[in-house]
């Protein structure tokens, strides 16, 4: 047998994927007192944290873990819950936003203190702010290399309709 088990890199993926698996078992359980899924919880941070409070279906699906497909059927069903809305697209008839509504900004509210003490004792307080800011610096460029759709209408420019002949 020529693995070598103890690659370092089998290592480093393994530390990351626990890691992130235990912080997401954390925040599952608060997620669940709140009645919202993981992936909700991300679609209302993500709309919630874009301009607008909005992004196109497809840069939804760029920034979340879900698929086009996946993300329709989660908005279809956060839309009948009023969490979120359906906008129709100006500038392209194919595309439409999921925008945040004020009940899905009212439960986030809900949702945030909680989960942010959670974010607090289990990730931050693990850290230095030197290992935390060096942490985040390596994440982004990892996101970036990995997931270049993931940043995807997040900026005011991406956020603005296109005008015809510009």
């Amino acid at each position: 047998m020529g693995t070598d088990f103890d690659d370092p890199r089998f290592t480093a993926v393994g530390l990351f994927a626990e890691a992130f698996t235990g912080l997401s078992s954390r925040f599952a359980a608060q997620f669940e007192q709140h009645r919202v899924s993981p992936v909700e919880f991300e679609v209302l941070m993500r709309l919630a944290r874009s301009p607008q409070n909005r992004l196109r279906m497809t840069d939804l699906a760029g920034q979340t873990s879900l698929s086009t497909s996946g993300v329709t059927r989660v908005v279809d069903r956060m839309d009948r819950g009023g969490l979120i809305r359906r906008e129709a697209c100006p500038s392209d008839r194919r595309s439409s936003f999921a925008v945040i509504t004020d009940a899905g900004l009212a439960r986030l509210d809900e949702i945030l203190p909680g989960h942010l003490e959670l974010v607090q004792r289990w990730f931050i307080d693990q850290l230095t702010p030197d290992q935390l800011a060096q942490m985040l610096e390596s994440l982004r460029t990892i996101r970036d290399a990995v997931n270049p759709c993931a940043t995807a209408g997040s900026s005011e420019e991406d956020a603005l309709p296109a005008v015809p002949g510009h």
